[in-house]
């Protein structure tokens, strides 16, 4: 019998240990998911359209991306190769938490994918790395995952819809800076995870870059950024 396992917290508590944990991040989300109901209504989005994106798409960043790209008037080709680009960090947070879910069916593992965020990957990979430590990999710690992946989606789809009626009242929602609680966010997720010199360097690059090319149409200097970044971070940890 593996000792592991056997003081290993059960289901429930970490689902709810999950749902704690992201908590936080969900208070600098609501903002975010307001603000993109509001932008895709005054984009030009049907009601069912902006809620059909988050139940379906679930992807903060390139569902903003997107619905900008639409009012624009940009092709289908690079409206799907730009969120290609942004969505290409879920990847690497597949790699990384891939390892402590591999043992699971596919019926567990095709929703924890599709619900893997931002914000759950910040509060799921934290908590594997220190049970890991503290009582190994357990049976249940996709429980754990499960409880920060329904919380957060359920609060995207609550938030979207406030965003729909909000958007419908004040056309000009989009000016009023909401915006910058997604920055506020974002750097809350990405600065603790920065743990090593290669993560450094790679955000410091990507960072400096998105800046420098901000001004190329169609987000296509998030690419560019991120692609220069990961080059940097990789160069950086085989020299290290």
């Amino acid at each position: 019998m593996n000792t592991n396992f056997i003081d290993a917290p059960p289901a429930k508590t970490e689902f709810w240990r999950g749902v704690r944990a992201t908590i936080p991040m969900i208070v600098g989300a609501i903002p975010f998911g307001i603000l993109f109901g509001a932008l895709a209504i005054n984009a030009g989005l049907s009601v069912w359209a902006t809620l059909g994106f988050s139940l379906l798409v679930y992807a903060g960043s390139a569902q903003f991306v997107a619905a900008g790209l639409l009012a624009t008037g940009a092709g289908i080709g690079v409206i799907v190769l730009t969120t290609f680009f942004v969505n290409l960090r879920h990847a690497l947070y597949a790699v990384s938490v891939g390892p402590y879910l591999k043992h699971l069916p596919q019926r567990w593992l095709v929703p924890l994918g599709f619900w893997l965020t931002d914000e759950t990957f910040a509060a799921v990979v934290s908590r594997f790395r220190e049970s890991e430590k503290e009582e190994g990999r357990g049976p249940n710690k996709h429980w754990f995952q499960l409880g920060s992946s329904l919380a957060m989606y359920s609060n995207w789809q609550v938030c979207t819809v406030l965003g729909v009626v909000a958007g419908a009242q004040f056309e000009q929602m989009g000016q009023w800076g909401l915006e910058f609680a997604i920055i506020v966010t974002f750097i809350g997720i990405v600065v603790p995870l920065i743990t090593r010199m290669p993560m450094l360097v790679c955000a410091l690059v990507a960072g400096s870059f998105a800046l420098l090319f901000r001004d190329i149409p169609h987000q296509l200097g998030l690419i560019v950024a991120s692609v220069l970044g990961i080059a940097a971070g990789f160069l950086c940890e085989r020299k290290s």
